[in-house]
Formats: structure tokens, sequence, C-alpha cells
């Protein structure tokens, strides 16, 4: 086998890399058993699945349950619902860890930085069960915002019961939790650019801001780019774990989402197949979202920015 120069070539370099390869086997296995084994049960969408028949025994329907989806008037509620949420969680979340990381980056002071940059990251490790029950408290009506609101002489607001707050409660708690990690990769980026360009332009009179805007931010453009188009594929992902949650039925209305609505198909009607058509339906608009932004960046000249 080792006679072909090709084969030969091939095989040293895994000798050589070998140690990096060795790294990479448990992200890989974790993709394998996690994300790639489980695609095996898609065809649940394409059957009427029977738990006596299992997977392979029950009969092939087709497309029958994502007709049944597109016909009840509660998915395209919940496909709203799903759409308004990302959009708004996309809107103006996706540019707080680019504002907090340059924000940051011109301070002084290494030991500040670190001791920010942790406090940021904290929120990311705390499980939604956990915060929510801290907004639950906050908001409700013996909470501290209803008291200062009552030591105002202002009326009481149930927040998390009013349609009309739900869904900025959702925004804003998203962004607070998630911010700091977020900013991870663009500190990253930052900290790689040459100080000697800020250096050049600082001699030359810019100011910080000029800085800033002139310097920092076009070299964030790649990165800046890269995330959007996989923060794209996830415009569907409205965040399950918050809305279950922290939502009730007060505001399913305009809080009911796409994996709460599998969630309810799947796991409480015992509806799978159906669930599982949605959930498929789901991931084609997330591929589609990433292709059709990755060709935008690409046609607007930023080529190598894209991710193919």
């Amino acid at each position: 086998m080792l006679r072909y120069p090709s084969i030969r070539r091939r095989w040293k370099r895994v000798v050589k890399y070998r140690t990096l390869l060795f790294m990479l086997m448990p992200g890989m296995a974790f993709f394998i058993i996690f994300h790639y084994t489980p695609m095996y049960g898609v065809t649940l969408a394409f059957k009427d699945f029977r738990f006596i028949d299992g997977i392979l025994g029950s009969p092939w329907v087709g497309l029958k349950y994502f007709r049944k989806a597109f016909a009840d008037p509660s998915f395209y509620k919940v496909l709203r619902n799903t759409v308004f949420i990302s959009f708004y969680k996309l809107l103006f979340g996706f540019p707080v860890p680019i504002l907090f990381a340059l924000l940051l980056s011109e301070l002084p002071g290494t030991r500040f930085k670190k001791v920010v940059q942790t406090v940021s990251y904290l929120p990311h490790f705390i499980s939604w069960v956990i915060l929510a029950g801290i907004f639950i408290t906050i908001f409700s009506l013996d909470g501290p915002i209803n008291g200062v609101r009552r030591f105002l002489g202002m009326k009481q607001v149930v927040f998390l019961a009013g349609r009309s707050y739900f869904r900025s409660i959702l925004v804003v708690t998203d962004i607070w939790q998630s911010f700091g990690w977020n900013s991870v990769i663009y500190f990253a980026a930052i900290s790689g650019i040459d100080p000697e360009l800020h250096e050049a332009a600082h001699l030359d009179g810019a100011s910080r801001f000029q800085r800033t805007v002139r310097i920092t931010l076009p070299l964030l453009s790649p990165v800046i780019a890269i995330l959007l188009i996989l923060r794209m594929g996830s415009i569907l992902n409205a965040g399950f774990d918050q809305i279950f949650n922290m939502y009730n039925a007060s505001v399913y209305e305009v809080a009911d989402i796409i994996d709460t609505y599998v969630y309810r198909k799947g796991l409480v009607e015992m509806q799978y197949s159906l669930s599982t058509a949605v959930g498929l339906f789901k991931s084609g608009i997330a591929l589609i979202l990433i292709v059709t932004t990755n060709q935008i960046v690409k046609l607007l000249g930023g080529e190598e920015y894209t991710l193919w």
C-alpha cells in the first residue's frame, strides 16, 4: 500500500501530526456520538412510528407528517414567535459582545481586565434552571422591581405574565447571560492585532475612537462575518432552556416556539413522527440560511471572510 507516493506522503503527515490528531479524537467522538449517530432517527419524520414495530419496522408514509404540521394553525404561530424572538436576540445581542470586547480592550490595567472578563463569563456557566428561578423572583409581585415601584407609588406589574413585557425580558436576560462568553473570540482577535499599527496611528494624531474605527474594526471584520454566518444557522434556536423555564400559560401566545412545540408534541403527546418532521424542517431552514448568508457575504466582496 505504501508504494504509492501520495499514500506514503499522507501516512508521513499522519505520523508527523499524530499528537494533534490524538487531541482531536475526543471532539470527533463527541460529534459522532451526539450529532451524527442520532441522525438515523430522522427517518421517523417519514414513518408512521409504532413502538411495537420499532424504527425499522414502522411503515413509510412519505411527507404525511410534514403536511400535518403545515396544516396545524398553531405551527405557524410558533414559527412566527421563533423568528421574532431569534431576530430580536440577533439584532440586539450580536453587537453587544463586539462592543464589550472593544471597550474593555481600551482600558488600561491587565488585572482589572481579567477581573471584568471573569465576572462577565460567569453567567454562561449557570444553568437556566437556576437563572430562571432568579429572574422569576426579581420580576414577581414581591420582587425588588415591584418593591421599588411600590415605594414610588406606582402600580405593580406581573412582568412575566404580560405579553408586552415577556419578549423584552427574554432578550435582555439572554444578552446578560451570554455576552461575556461570546466576547471571548473577539478578545482573542483583538489581542492578535499588531500593536505597531496603533502606535503608528497614535503618532499620526489619531484618537482612540479613530484607531478603533480605522484599525480594530476592519481587522475584526473576518471574525464578525464568520460568526454572523454561523449565528444565522441557529436563527430558529430561540432558546429552549430559557423559555421553557420562564414562560407560563399567560404568555403562550407570544412565547411558544418551535422547540417547545416539538417537546410538547413529542414527549408529552408522544407524536414522535410529527415532532421529528418539525425538527427536520427547522434544520433544513437553518442550512438554507447558512448557505444564503455565506453567498451574500461572498457577493459583497468578502470571499476571504466566508466559510467556503
